[in-house]
């Protein structure tokens, strides 16, 4: 029997996602109320497979093959076959909520209701529903069809088959699946956050400028990106959002407050590559030039890897996820080198351990307050692995 999925949503996002449905085989009914929306999205599928094909990644026939199983839908009403649907439109909890409420009603029981958010409550999401038990999150890494990770995150309420079948369906289309705890960010958005917040305070106390932390983080890190490029390259409206929901989630916790010079940018209009300039600017042809001065790169690099690895740490603690899809997660999610519990038992516990201990004595913020888990690894003289 062909299993049928329902794509609500034809942002990047649910296009990639109805994309990778379909090319494993499952029928695909993609829905948007406007027209042109599911036009360009259907265009912009086509063009992705014509590049695969190009690279020799699928044949030609597995290409029409994929776009002959997607059909397009202005009409909810029209998702009543599916087994389960995939929401995956914009980040608002209320929209998100009268959507899911809609579709219950549409679809039979058995079909599972899924939301690709990245940062909202699977709980608050499932509550708008009468039968929460078949609500899931489902949250795939942008751009979809080549990023391998999906968080799978049962809210509380989420049936144990309900999850297990989710597993199970997202797998067989070759993705690299872990569970995430419905708390905020939950694991790669709240395990990234460090990631820009500390590299933005960096900067912001005229330590160094975005070329040389960018810099300390690829040549010593070994990261793909550096925190700036990455910020530009995601985009800064997208990126401050984020920010700003994983911080109001957490009751306003320090270690994950937004800067404000990430809200300035976000205020103007910067949004990085997407608009020309960020904190790069994209139009001018002379590329900033970083700093060379090794214990200045050392002293960054440190900085920010004892607040990811003390993230991770803090996440393990708190049972967001085993230490194995904590660390997988973030090398899959986010290209990262290795994970940062892996990255801990190498740099040594007690240098991580140091540096946020100086970080607050220094500064006096509650942002650089240890792990209880780290703090035990350090007095037990253990690893993570």
């Amino acid at each position: 029997m062909t299993f049928t999925i329902g794509i609500i949503g034809t942002g990047a996002m649910g296009a990639g996602i109805a994309q990778v449905a379909a090319s494993n085989g499952c029928k695909v009914l993609l829905h948007d109320a406007n027209s042109q929306m599911l036009q360009s999205a259907m265009e912009g599928i086509k063009a992705s497979l014509c590049k695969l094909v190009e690279k020799e990644k699928i044949s030609e026939a597995d290409k029409i093959k994929a776009l002959d199983n997607i059909s397009t839908h202005q009409s909810l009403n029209d998702l009543g076959p599916c087994n389960m649907v995939i929401e995956a439109i914009v980040e608002d909890l209320s929209i998100k909520q009268k959507v899911f409420s809609q579709i219950e009603q549409i679809v039979s029981t058995k079909c599972i209701l899924a939301s690709n958010t990245s940062s909202l409550s699977i709980a608050s999401i499932a509550a708008a529903c009468k039968n929460n038990e078949r609500v899931v999150g489902i949250h795939f890494f942008n751009p979809a069809v080549l990023m391998p990770l999906v968080e799978i995150i049962p809210a509380l309420t989420t049936s144990e088959n309900v999850f297990n079948e989710s597993m199970k369906i997202i797998k067989s289309w070759g993705k690299v699946t872990v569970k995430a705890k419905d708390t905020p960010g939950f694991i790669v958005n709240r395990l990234a956050r460090p990631y820009y917040g500390e590299a933005i305070k960096i900067y912001e106390e005229g330590m160094a400028d975005f070329a040389t932390i960018d810099h300390a983080m690829k040549t010593l890190g070994g990261f793909k990106m550096g925190p700036f490029e990455l910020m530009d390259f995601i985009g800064n409206d997208v990126n401050y959002r984020v920010t700003e929901t994983v911080w109001q989630q957490f009751f306003y916790d320090a270690r994950y407050r937004p800067s404000l010079t990430q809200k300035r940018l976000f205020e103007a209009g910067l949004f990085g590559r997407k608009t020309g300039k960020g904190y790069y600017d994209y139009s001018s042809k002379e590329l900033a030039k970083p700093a060379t001065d090794e214990a200045l790169l050392q002293k960054i690099f440190i900085r920010i890897m004892a607040m990811l690895i003390n993230e991770a740490a803090e996440a393990l603690f708190l049972q967001i996820g085993t230490r194995d899809d904590l660390d997988m997660a973030m090398v899959k999610g986010v290209n990262y080198k290795q994970g940062m519990l892996k990255w801990a038992d190498e740099l040594g516990h007690e240098t991580v351990l140091n540096e946020l201990n100086y970080l607050h004595n220094w500064f006096g913020d509650d942002r650089y307050r240890a792990s209880t888990l780290l703090k035990q690894k350090v007095q037990d003289g253990q690893l993570f692995y």
